[in-house]
């Protein structure tokens, strides 16, 4: 039960502060599990990522999602689910009557100053992970093909084939001559064909409420609320801004277009997940239940991407060991490192650095970051400050 809170209070922290979109969150879940807490390494978490990059959802909480399922089974994962998303579900419920009565100057600034700390923290991840994941030619290569593709030219089904071609590049030319000595690992093979039930049960599972919930839906107002946003979850690759096209659809005419952008304001205000624009629709669709409507639509989105790697996370796992599968997943390391090097750029930087001197806190902060190595508390703190005096 320890285990559980802690890794609760971990992600509730992080919930907190995270600005800046989903590259922002890997650099975040980076610096806290893999170079602070040590829960996981490069290799693994690099597996993570390149896992939520192919599954349909909300990429970087399903990173946290498995984070969190790593280090403390199912409850684990619910645990980092909870902690990372409760502080923007509560702050985008709650979004009208706070902000009407605090300093929007004050509040302005306090933002300002949390999305430059995004950019030292995305540009600190993409360093780091590039020393790791691209390390050869054909890597660099990769890498540097990538970013300059999706800043050319950025757009979801690009990355989607971008990923592809790196895949297939990786199987190829840089495939391990020997398997991993872990394929062998008789205990692993066992606990595999353990979980392996709880796997097909979880793919299932997402099948039946994806082509289930629409058939029975008609009946009931609520069951109609769960069925539209799961398949909004369901069908979405990329996450971030790429659900609000879906979303706007899923509303309809029950929600003025300025109250949809208004509620797009406010995911774009708060720290976490994009998706948690969910709490704000749904409460707005379900006016006399506003609580029960935004938990019902924001459990709905977040559902399938989760169910998705509840079922396909062991057997990753086990294929990465895999010489062809292994060389694959050097190549889409190498890739996402290229999308966090484009991203960095757009939204990250260009949405926060609109002066010479934002640029020089971000400086100072990279440099404090990587040489000084404070705890990330205090980088949040000085952040606030700086934009709150700027």
């Amino acid at each position: 039960m320890a285990r559980h809170f802690e890794i609760f209070w971990r992600f509730l922290v992080l919930g907190c502060f995270s600005f800046g979109g989903p590259a922002a969150h890997l650099g975040y879940f980076r610096t806290a599990f893999v170079e602070k807490l040590k829960w996981i390494d490069d290799a693994e978490y690099a597996k993570l990522i390149a896992l939520s990059q192919f599954l349909p959802g909300p990429g970087s909480s399903q990173v946290g999602f498995a984070l969190g399922l790593q280090k403390g089974g199912l409850l684990g994962g619910m645990a980092a689910f909870v902690g990372f998303t409760l502080p923007s579900f509560l702050l985008i419920f709650f979004a009208s009557t706070l902000l009407s009565q605090t300093d929007s100057v004050w509040l302005q600034g306090l933002i300002h100053g949390l999305k430059l700390l995004a950019v030292v923290v995305v540009a600190d991840a993409t360093l780091g992970m590039a020393k790791n994941f691209c390390q050869t030619t054909y890597t660099q290569a990769i890498a540097v093909f990538t970013a300059v593709a999706l800043l050319a030219m950025p757009n979801l089904w690009l990355q989607l084939v971008l990923l592809g071609f790196a895949a297939a590049v990786g199987s190829i030319w840089l495939a391990p001559n020997t398997p991993s000595a872990s394929v062998a690992n008789t205990s692993r093979q066992t606990n595999a064909k353990n979980t392996a039930r709880f796997g097909f049960v979880s793919l299932a599972l997402f099948f039946v409420l994806l082509l289930g919930l629409p058939l029975v839906a008609q009946y009931d107002p609520w069951l109609n609320l769960f069925s539209d946003f799961y398949q909004s979850g369901s069908l979405v690759f990329g996450g971030g801004h790429v659900v609000l096209p879906l979303l706007q659809q899923t509303v309809g005419e029950a929600l003025s277009t300025d109250r949809f952008l208004l509620g797009y304001a406010f995911a774009q205000a708060v720290p976490g997940p994009m998706f948690t624009m969910a709490t704000f629709l749904g409460a707005e669709v379900m006016p006399q239940q506003a609580w029960l409507g935004a938990l019902v639509a924001t459990l709905a989105i977040f559902l399938p991407g989760f169910l998705l790697v509840l079922a396909c996370h062991k057997a990753w796992q086990a294929l990465a060991n895999r010489p062809r599968i292994a060389g694959a997943v050097v190549g889409v390391n190498a890739s996402v490192v290229g999308l966090l090097l484009a991203a960095l750029y757009s939204p990250v930087f260009i949405s926060a650095v609109g002066s010479p001197v934002d640029f020089a806190a971000v400086v100072v902060g990279f440099f404090v970051l990587r040489v000084v190595k404070p705890p990330i508390l205090v980088l949040v703190a000085g952040f606030a400050c700086v934009g709150m005096l700027l």
